[in-house]
């Protein structure tokens, strides 16, 4: 059975008396504006973008002159642009949302990193744990004036003169997150990073097997605490207000999870399930091109088990189930966009009753 179906009777839900904030997708770019102001009126706290048909931060420039919302990038593909570039579209970016805005990257997986952006994708996790490191010498030399002197295996910056330099931001640097799923990143993510993104494609089970072990370990290496580091869960929601609407979500989030299923990298979170063996069946209708065909090889143990799916009470159920303890922010992620007024209901949903 799925670790949380909402009318299963086993499944404990424990709700933690404190506010949800919920970041939710911001699709397009000419209505970006209007779009965000129609989310933060929901009750969305946050919006984000996501490195589709679109550049990540151009929405959210758009977006950054609606008030009363957090703007992050979840996530910027971090290996094809340079340290440079991203400091400042970030530094950019806070200015322009007074403070608001959080630079999420990750590192996508090495066939689209070499494919699609003809860059390099050796050792991934050294090369984001440097990254991050580059960044915040980047962020120090404008805001402190002190010389640029940062130079690693993968990034080298040692000029900065003052034509370049933007000076100190009045906001302070952009906190910088990471997308991770494997142990390795997760607990460099720890280590290194101000807060983690974990992946829309997991389980209750991966989350506390898997990602929390990790980030202990990148904490304690740090020697930081829990409560110095930020963990935001995204989850997979298939929602709707009346029966043909959730009909509709699951076919959408079923092909969703089949192309996540596809991937060797989310191989572990179908592993903690014992549906492994799934994975080589899905990459294999994928490289013949049978998108159509996968979603129907995704049951409905694992399509409760990994989405939220149903009403938007079942599915802020689900929410809580999975973060309490553990989040104050959620990410919701969707095959297409909710309706609002089911999103509302979903947020209204996640918060304490009084």
């Amino acid at each position: 059975m799925p670790e949380f179906q909402s009318g299963v009777g086993t499944a404990r839900i424990v709700v933690r008396q404190a506010r949800l904030r919920v970041f939710t997708p911001l699709y397009g770019l000419a209505d970006a504006a209007q779009r965000a102001r129609e989310l933060r009126d929901a009750g969305a706290g946050g919006v984000a973008t996501f490195e589709g048909p679109h550049d990540v931060f151009a929405p959210l420039t758009v977006a950054a002159a609606v008030g009363g919302l957090d703007l992050m990038t979840n996530v910027a593909i971090a290996f094809p642009r340079n340290p440079i570039h991203l400091a400042h579209q970030a530094n950019d970016h806070q200015l322009l949302s007074g403070g608001r805005f959080f630079l999420g990257l990750g590192t996508q997986i090495r066939a689209q990193i070499e494919k699609r952006f003809g860059a390099q994708f050796d050792n991934p996790v050294g090369r984001m744990t440097e990254l991050i490191a580059a960044l915040r010498a980047i962020f120090e030399a404008w805001n402190s004036g002190t010389r640029l002197d940062f130079r690693g295996d993968y990034y080298r910056h040692t000029l900065m003169t003052p034509t370049f330099s933007p000076g100190p931001n009045p906001y302070g640097p952009p906190p910088i997150y990471v997308g991770a799923l494997g142990p390795k990143l997760t607990r460099a993510t720890a280590q290194h990073a101000d807060g983690l993104l974990v992946m829309p494609f997991g389980t209750k089970r991966f989350l506390h097997n898997s990602t929390l072990p990790a980030v202990r370990d990148g904490l304690q290496a740090s020697g930081r605490r829990q409560d110095e580091f930020t963990i935001i869960p995204e989850i997979i929601v298939s929602a709707g207000d009346t029966d043909a609407d959730r009909e509709k979500a699951a076919v959408g989030t079923r092909r969703l999870l089949a192309f996540y299923g596809s991937t060797p990298a989310y191989r572990p979170v179908l592993a903690a399930h014992g549906w492994e063996d799934m994975q080589p069946e899905l990459n294999a209708m994928s490289k013949q091109g049978r998108w159509q065909e996968m979603g129907a090889l995704i049951t409905d143990e694992m399509l409760h088990t990994i989405a939220a799916c149903g009403t938007p009470a079942d599915v802020a159920a689900h929410i809580r189930d999975r973060v309490d303890g553990i989040a104050d922010t959620v990410c919701l992620y969707q095959a297409a966009p909710l309706a609002l007024s089911a999103l509302t209901a979903i947020i209204d949903g996640l918060q304490p009753k009084a």
